[in-house]
């Protein structure tokens, strides 16, 4: 007989994780399925160990624009430790911490490969064959995320490039390292293996990087790769991969004539919703692509709405702290709550940890007029606030705010420079609670903080 549970989840990444623990938490019964490690993607192969391998250049970049502390740094980092450190970060790559969490959550661990086998109903077989069959009372909740999108580009599947699990576990430093791709997993990587002793090449289809930013972004992360000694190649990706033998060296002929020759390759070039074999079929909707939902999140085209879907899976925003946005309402409407998701649509954060860091929230200035809003934006140079110039010398960066004119409200923001990532909450406050420009100016900035831009801004503004 099948095991009745309130609500099954399927996926144990932050985004399952949220929505089960949230739903638990109202004192409903939850089984948790997951066929790896607890903790899913972000935890031990994307957010967490890219950022414990960014942290120790980032913290060596800064110390060497500090008058005093540049001179006395010996020599450059120290790749085994920072590996060390990964490797900590993560666990280990075991998940008995998550476990022992989920389980003082009062989730019921499942473990093994789930497939949907009707209404409310969820199959699950383990490693060594045996199989649970398991009932949602009241819903069942896909949080299955996303896998790499590998281009048909000639030779490159036979050439085995790293997507962001090897991009981020490697054991060791490769001496010559190929980067395709301009988002944020390709820039991220392509600055941490540089800065751990990699030669590297990173090419990107489009004439800029990090596209869905503000034009000056991905100018000034680009500068700042090729500072770092990466070399950027814009307007030109893989026309073909050739690989000798299964781990020899790869050579990338460019779509512009070039051959550059590699130890490793790493493909960044998207991500898709993992929704292949998990039974879609059985409840009328199409596998390999994203579940398409509403603002309750509830699955489109199934009967019931018992069905939800979020994170990657549902295609709205793929960012682990939007999924963990999205689970934790799903939780409260399962329990009964009445809400529905919004900030995924017009105020979402993201960090790039670069050198410089990029961080935007809400839309670019281009969305913003594409959707035809009465906009006007303002724009500043960090190097012009004090605060920048404390945190050493020589660095600087863009503040920019897009203004919905006739409402006085922020739109977005985006800021590049020294640890603006730390600073972004501010906006994202700013552009989810829709603060007046006239109640904005009454927010006094601690002087002498780089926050001070906000005063800056706002008087470039006019008031």
């Amino acid at each position: 007989m099948a095991e009745a549970f309130d609500v099954v989840v399927i996926g144990a990444g932050p985004t399952g994780e949220n929505a089960g623990a949230r739903a638990a938490a109202a004192g409903l019964s939850v089984a948790l399925v997951e066929h790896e490690l607890l903790g899913g993607e972000c935890s031990y192969w994307a957010c967490v160990p890219s950022k414990a391998l960014l942290r120790p250049a980032e913290a060596l970049w800064l110390a060497k624009h500090a008058p005093g502390a540049r001179e006395a740094i010996k020599g450059p980092l120290v790749a085994s430790a920072v590996l060390e450190q990964r490797d900590y970060m993560v666990g280990n790559y075991k998940d008995d911490s998550q476990v022992k969490w989920a389980e003082g959550a009062k989730l019921t661990v499942v473990r093994g490969n789930a497939k949907l086998a009707g209404p409310r109903k969820v199959r699950v077989e383990a490693k060594d064959g045996k199989v649970r069959e398991l009932e949602a009372r009241r819903a069942v909740v896909l949080a299955t995320g996303s896998r790499p999108r590998l281009p048909d580009i000639p030779g490159l599947k036979e050439a085995k490039p790293w997507d962001n699990r090897e991009g981020t576990g490697a054991k060791e430093v490769p001496k010559r390292l190929v980067v395709l791709g301009g988002g944020a997993v390709a820039v991220e990587l392509a600055q941490a293996w540089r800065s751990l002793g990699s030669e590297v090449t990173l090419a990107q289809r489009g004439k800029s990087l990090l596209s869905r930013f503000e034009p000056f972004v991905g100018e000034q992360v680009a500068e700042g790769l090729r500072e770092s000694g990466v070399r950027v190649l814009l307007g030109t990706t893989a026309a073909r991969v050739q690989r000798a033998g299964d781990k020899g060296e790869v050579t990338v002929t460019l779509t512009n004539g070039e051959e550059v020759r590699a130890d490793a390759l790493l493909a960044a070039m998207g991500r898709v919703a993992r929704t292949e074999g998990i039974g879609l079929e059985t409840v009328g909707l199409q596998a390999g692509k994203s579940v398409e939902v509403d603002d309750q999140l509830r699955a489109k085209g199934v009967e019931g709405g018992w069905l939800y879907a979020c994170g990657d899976v549902n295609g709205r925003n793929l960012l682990t702290h939007m999924g963990k946005y999205q689970a934790r309402l799903v939780g409260d409407i399962i329990a009964g709550k009445k809400a529905q998701a919004w900030a995924d649509a017009k105020a979402t954060p993201q960090v790039i940890f670069t050198h410089p860091q990029a961080a935007s929230v809400g839309l670019t200035e281009a969305k913003a007029r594409e959707a035809k809003l009465p906009v006007r934006t303002v724009q500043y140079e960090m190097q012009n606030v004090t605060g920048t110039g404390l945190f050493g010398t020589g660095l600087k960066g863009t503040a920019k705010l897009v203004v919905d004119e006739k409402r006085r409200i922020i739109l977005g923001a985006t800021f590049t420079g020294p640890e603006v990532g730390e600073m972004l909450h501010a906006a994202t406050i700013a552009v989810a609670g829709e603060v007046s420009l006239d109640t904005l100016w009454h927010a006094v900035p601690s002087f002498p903080t780089m926050s001070e831009v906000w005063l800056r801004l706002l008087e470039t503004y006019g008031l």
